[in-house]
């Protein structure tokens, strides 16, 4: 077993990287440099366009594709979609506090973890009824029941890319940037025209929207209460990130009929720690938000490199049903949401 196969081993579940030769750090300089780029490109258009960061380091990642066959390119784009990522998911626990989670009271915490099963079952099902792996279906609907671009990267990264490759990855990143834009502009005004409370408007965007700045800033603009509200519930979905993974890790089973020793990615224990050093230490705001800035740079960087390593050619060749896909979850989603929001706010 190489170096490098044992670094990874914990994240990748199911041995499905492909074992390669040892690089020297100077080999990841240029792939990593184009990705570090793209990413500081995104920013400045995010910026100055009040655009999703995430959406746009994909789209400059895919507009630089025409990379991906240059060797030299492979083992920095590597690094920023794999280590990169796993290091940004971590950083995401400092968003998290376990008083957040408890202030939710017992029956709100339950709906939001069912609406999240629901949703990521809603994804499998409508997967497989067209034709789709139940892997895609686990990727695209956990993506919409989670944290949108975050979970469909850790997910991607837990199964493996025997499970699902960089063109059905590239296409749920660009679907669910899509779809949480949309959802951004659309779900407070289905709130106020259903005569939602602030608290029960706050709770149906937080926990139907997919993205983390999606939700908030549709929380926000409903209200400053149902923001706070917004926030919570969308962090609590957040930190359930992290047993979904364990999960995976646990009950699917490995090629070959094989399950999966039990044990748990070293970035989901990372997670855990910094929620927990978030939740018992007063760690100073410019920390914290360093922490999240941070987080999110790590992320979009590794965002742009799997655009640039993306197969154009399956990601064009996929059709619309992964599309499908995430609308189904989507609306299974905002459903649940508004009946608990009704309900049990």
């Amino acid at each position: 077993m190489s170096e490098r196969f044992a670094q990874f081993e914990a994240a990748d579940l199911y041995n499905d990287l492909d074992d390669e030769p040892r690089r020297h750090w100077r080999d990841l300089w240029p792939g990593l440099s184009v990705a570090v780029l793209a990413t500081m490109a995104a920013g400045f258009v995010a910026d100055r366009y009040h655009a999703p960061l995430t959406l746009m380091a994909l789209l400059i990642g895919l507009a630089l594709n025409f990379l991906r066959g240059d060797a030299r390119m492979a083992p920095g784009l590597g690094f920023a979609s794999r280590t990169l990522l796993r290091w940004g998911i971590v950083l995401v626990g400092a968003r998290v506090t376990i008083g957040q989670i408890v202030g939710l009271g017992p029956m709100t915490l339950l709906a939001v973890v069912l609406i999240l099963l629901a949703t990521l079952g809603a994804g499998i099902v409508v997967a497989r009824a067209l034709g789709l792996t139940g892997a895609f279906g686990m990727l695209a609907g956990g993506s919409v029941a989670i944290c949108g671009a975050s979970a469909a990267l850790a997910l991607a990264t837990t199964l493996g890319e025997r499970r699902v490759n960089q063109g059905q990855l590239a296409f749920v990143l660009v679907g669910i940037s899509a779809a949480s834009a949309a959802a951004m502009f659309f779900y407070p005004l289905i709130a106020h025209q259903l005569g939602l409370s602030e608290r029960q408007a706050g709770f149906m965007l937080g926990a139907s929207i997919h993205d983390v700045a999606q939700a908030i800033g549709a929380g926000y603009s409903f209200s400053d209460d149902a923001g706070q509200i917004a926030t919570i519930v969308k962090l609590t979905r957040v930190a359930l990130l992290a047993p979904v993974l364990a999960l995976i890790a646990t009950f699917l089973p490995a090629e070959g009929g094989k399950r999966a020793r039990l044990s748990v990615p070293w970035f989901v224990t990372g997670f855990f720690v910094v929620a927990a050093i978030n939740s018992v230490v007063p760690v100073p705001a410019i920390v914290g938000r360093s922490a999240q800035g941070v987080a999110a740079a790590f992320l979009a960087c590794a965002v742009a490199a799997t655009g640039i390593r993306a197969p154009m050619q399956a990601l064009l060749g996929t059709g619309a049903r992964p599309l499908l896909v995430i609308a189904a979850a989507s609306l299974v989603a905002l459903l649940l949401s508004l009946a608990a929001a009704v309900l049990l706010v």
